[in-house]
Formats: C-alpha cells, structure tokens, sequence
C-alpha cells in the first residue's frame, strides 16, 4: 500500500458556546507514505492539535474523508475507532502523561491491559519497549525518580509496546532542555530507520528540520506540500 495516512479535504468545525461555529481546519489534503518521518509545524492556534486529534482517531473531521492503510475512518463509531487506534497507532505527548505512582514497568505495560495478553507476556514485551529506549535499569522505577527526559522515553516505550505502525508525538520535546531534546529526537530517528511512520507535531522550526519532510500549518491552513 503506497499511503499509511490520507486526508482529502478535511475540515473541522467546533461548535461553541456563543452559538456561532469555529472552523479550525480548511480543507485539508495530505499524504503520509509508510516509513516517513514527517513533522507538521506551525505557530500555536494553527490548528496542530486538532490535525493531531484526527490523525490519531481521537476525533473526527466534520467534512472530510480520512483513510488509514486504505481504510476510510471518517466516520466509525467510537468503539471501532479505539480498536484501530490501539492496533496502530501509538502516542507521546508533551507532559509525558505517566500515571505518578506507578513504575516505569508497569507504565509501560498500560496499552496492553486489554489486549487479551497473558501477564508474563505483557512484562516481556513492556521490557523489551524500555530496554528498546534505554532504560532497562529503570523499570521500577516512578516517574519522580526518573528525570523529564527519561520520562519520556518511558513514553515513547508506551508507545511501542503494542507494536504500533505509527508513532504521532505531539510536541514531544516542548517540556526539555534543547540536549534531552535531541536525545529524544534520536530516538524516533532510529525507530523510523527500523520501519516505522513517525508524525512530530511541533511549533519548533529547528525540531521539524529533524524529520525527512515538513508540511507547515497556519490559520488551519497547510501552506505548502512537503519539504
């Protein structure tokens, strides 16, 4: 299949309280091939975040079609739609969202609660994830013992652990100092290098030269096709 993500003409319209509705994404087209590291950059208010919510099936477009390997996702119920997700799709965000009390282990086994996997299994491969990112030596340890760039490595370990096609990491660097960052970066370079569909979501134009193509968003706008 030459596309791993397909957007044609998606556009979202929030309604709100005043009644008049907000439009945040125009028309949007855009092409992710399987394997590519792509970064969509763009000021806050751009519309990132609301491209990022549709591209990990969190939400929907209100007009719009939204194809994952060549199916239409547009339009699934909720339930299909964590199944896919869960499946094929893994996330790191910005505040890492680790649960505080709770080891890195066991963070990392957290997607795979419910997948029907045997507890032994779940610790073998939530392992292998941290051993993956270079924290073998930490898995019990909690998030207040591990510094901000070992916590998300810790999520990026999350993220693997099911086995997903596709990483989306949304402004994956923005709570790090520029050389944690880097590592950071390092490491979704390497998992792209391995196979995998990397989607950086970042307001930094120095993080987005980090990825192998850039589309820029503005206004809820793309303003270019790729880099």
């Amino acid at each position: 299949m030459k596309y791993s993500v397909e957007l044609v003409k998606v556009s979202k319209i929030f309604e709100s309280d005043d009644g008049v509705p907000f439009q945040a994404l125009y028309d949007i087209n855009l092409n992710i091939k399987k394997g590519e590291f792509l970064a969509i950059v763009g000021p806050s208010g751009s519309g990132k975040s609301t491209l990022m919510n549709i591209l990990g099936l969190l939400d929907h477009p209100t007009t719009g079609k939204y194809f994952l390997d060549g199916l239409d996702v547009s339009r699934l119920k909720e339930e299909k739609r964590a199944q896919i997700r869960n499946q094929k799709i893994g996330f790191v965000f910005q505040s890492f969202n680790l649960l505080r009390r709770t080891s890195a282990l066991d963070n990392t086994i957290l997607p795979l609660i419910y997948s029907g996997i045997k507890a032994k299994k779940r610790v073998e491969l939530a392992t292998g994830a941290l051993e993956s990112v270079g924290l073998l030596e930490k898995l019990n340890s909690k998030p207040n013992q591990l510094s901000g760039g070992q916590q998300q490595r810790v999520a990026i370990a999350r993220a693997l652990v099911t086995n997903p096609e596709i990483i989306l990491a949304d402004e994956p660097t923005g709570n790090l100092d520029s050389k944690t960052g880097e590592e950071v970066i390092k490491i979704f370079k390497k998992l792209n290098k391995g196979g995998r569909t990397i989607i950086l979501i970042t307001h930094s134009p120095d993080i987005a030269r980090e990825a192998n193509k850039i589309v820029e968003i503005k206004d809820g706008r793309t303003l270019n096709g790729y880099k």
